[in-house]
Parts: C-alpha cells; sequence; structure tokens
C-alpha cells in the first residue's frame, strides 16, 4: 500500500511541473505576444503586418491570436495550480 501511494504522490509532483512549466511558459507568451500587439495596434515598428494587409487572419494580425491563446492558456494552468492542491 505504502508502494502504491508513493506512486501517486511522484506522479502528483510531476504533474505539479508539468503545469508549472506550461504556466511560465504561457505567461513569457502574454509578455511577448502582448508586446507585439500593442506595438501593432497602437504604433511603433512590430514584426505583424498591419490590420487588413496580407497575412492577417479577419483583418487581425495574427500575433493578436497568439496573445488570445497564451492568456487562456495561463488562465486555465494558473487556475489548475491555484485553485487546489495538487
Amino acid at each position: 500500500m505504502d508502494a502504491l501511494m508513493s506512486d501517486i504522490a511522484l506522479q502528483v509532483r510531476r504533474l505539479r511541473r508539468a503545469v508549472w512549466a506550461v504556466f511560465l511558459i504561457s505567461l513569457g507568451g502574454v509578455g511577448f505576444s502582448g508586446t507585439l500587439t500593442y506595438r501593432e495596434m497602437f504604433g511603433g515598428a512590430a514584426a505583424c503586418p498591419s490590420p487588413g494587409a496580407p497575412g492577417t487572419i479577419f483583418g487581425y494580425p495574427a500575433c493578436v491570436y497568439g496573445l488570445v491563446m497564451y492568456i487562456v492558456l495561463a488562465i486555465i494552468s494558473g487556475w489548475t495550480l491555484f485553485r487546489a492542491e495538487l
């Protein structure tokens, strides 16, 4: 029984580390894509094409969708980490 409990505890620790990695990477993605989105939408030089130009999706540059994706990922992984003890 003790071996089973230690195996489960090891799996929980590995899962928690993986979720922390996803959370930290998503925060980095929010920062990076947020910077690109801010520069694109509010002026300044950026790597994203302007709205309506070739390379946009439904009129918005791809960095906007990256920002949305990373925000959703950060919310889900953060909620998983901080809602309860894994």
